[in-house]
């Protein structure tokens, strides 16, 4: 991979709010659209991500296919060649580059997390090592594709901090290993704005609005009945000051209902601040933002339900099937820089965990020319007595 590379995901475990779509997936849409051919872009579900907060494991599967179509109803192009959709449990690498971070990732650093201390309050009776230890799981995320820009919420940006941390400690122990991807105030920057998105909760606009939160007041959903969405921006916790004013200190909820106005509308965010700056009626206020936000759901919804599975499975697999090398490769670069690998070795081909194999190539040669049936030479490292590797297998050469 040559072109720069912008990496996003959004957990599968509950439905996500207006402003998982304000900060991740409307950005992430933008720039294909800003940047066709100058960027690859990588959009994952982060499936293996889900298990760190109570999860209903029966609906998983099938959410983690509801989200995608949560950014093609947002405008994303599958079918551009540089934009790759894929789930992270399909590509193995992630786990096993994740316990090679652990090693070199201190107790200390990580718990430091702000968004740990957090949610081990929200679930103190169910605070799992890997809540405490996903940050490391996202910055292998981040470092198997070496990727540059990471569009994310200002709660993510400690757990961006720390990717670069490890990337670097690692490099400098081994070599320039990873890509260490831009730091926060470049990553803002680079999705267009000049600090992080700050979307708060409805009820309490000292928090950021969350999609797990057990308050269904203090969040709008990309599946809520229109209607209902725009009450709850109604009954929006506010303040005491009055009127309308862009303040974060102060004026949290008028501010967050300001930030949503612009990105609903397509408008400059001065400008509406300009526009409602001083107003006195906050009714007046929040039925605009209520309407924008109607008007919002009803065409994205429409667009949502119209998406089928079958349109989503064919690209997974695809873009699964491309990606498992490039990760594997990366992989064994830390592998062999740690010393689980020989230099030697080599990744030559690897076939698709899920299952991409073609029916047709299973009993001789492969189409993309990685393995061979002929065994009259020991520089293949074949996985099993019958010369078929397994799903999964990486097949080495020794060089």
């Amino acid at each position: 991979m040559t072109k720069p590379v912008i990496l996003t995901g959004i957990r599968a475990n509950e439905e996500p709010t207006i402003g998982n779509y304000l900060g991740a997936i409307a950005p992430l849409v933008q720039m294909q659209k800003l940047n066709a051919g100058d960027f690859q872009i990588n959009m994952f579900v982060p499936d293996l991500h889900s298990f760190t907060t109570p999860v209903n494991h029966k609906t998983l599967y099938q959410n983690t296919l509801n989200n995608l179509k949560y950014f093609i109803a947002s405008g994303l192009d599958i079918n551009n060649p540089d934009t790759y959709i894929y789930r992270q449990s399909y590509i193995s690498a992630h786990s096993e580059l994740t316990w090679i971070l652990d090693c070199f990732t201190y107790f200390g650093e990580m718990s430091r997390m702000t968004q740990f201390k957090e949610k081990s309050s929200e679930h103190c009776e169910s605070v799992t090592v890997g809540l405490f230890n996903y940050p490391v799981l996202m910055a292998a995320d981040i470092l198997l594709y070496g990727a540059k820009y990471v569009p994310v919420g200002e709660d993510q940006f400690q757990h961006l901090e720390i990717a670069r941390d490890i990337a670097t400690r690692f490099n400098n122990k081994f070599g320039e290993i990873f890509v260490v991807p831009e730091a926060t105030k470049t990553q803002t920057q680079f999705i267009q704005r000049d600090h992080g998105l700050r979307i708060r909760s409805l009820t309490d606009p000292t928090k950021k609005m969350s999609k797990s939160s057990d308050d269904k007041k203090s969040k709008i959903l990309l599946i809520d009945n229109p209607d209902e969405a725009a009450k709850k921006i109604m009954s929006a916790t506010t303040d005491s000051v009055g009127s309308v004013h862009f303040d974060w200190e102060n004026q949290p909820g008028i501010t967050s209902l300001l930030q949503i106005l612009a990105l609903l509308t397509g408008r400059k965010q001065h400008e509406v601040i300009q526009e409602w700056e001083g107003c006195t009626s906050y009714g007046e206020f929040k039925t605009a933002v209520a309407d924008a936000v109607k008007n919002f759901l009803t065409d994205f919804q429409e667009k949502y339900n119209s998406i089928s599975d079958e349109q989503l499975l064919a690209k997974l697999e695809q873009s699964e099937r491309d990606l498992t090398p490039v990760a594997n490769a990366m992989l064994l670069k830390a592998q062999q820089a740690v010393g689980l690998r020989p230099k030697r070795q080599t990744v030559s081909h690897i076939i698709h965990p899920a299952g991409g194999l073609n029916n047709s190539n299973s009993e001789s040669n492969f189409s993309d020319g990685g393995i061979s049936d002929d065994t009259s030479t020991t520089e293949n490292l074949i996985m099993d007595t019958d010369n078929k590797p397994d799903a999964g297998d990486i097949m080495c050469e020794t060089v």
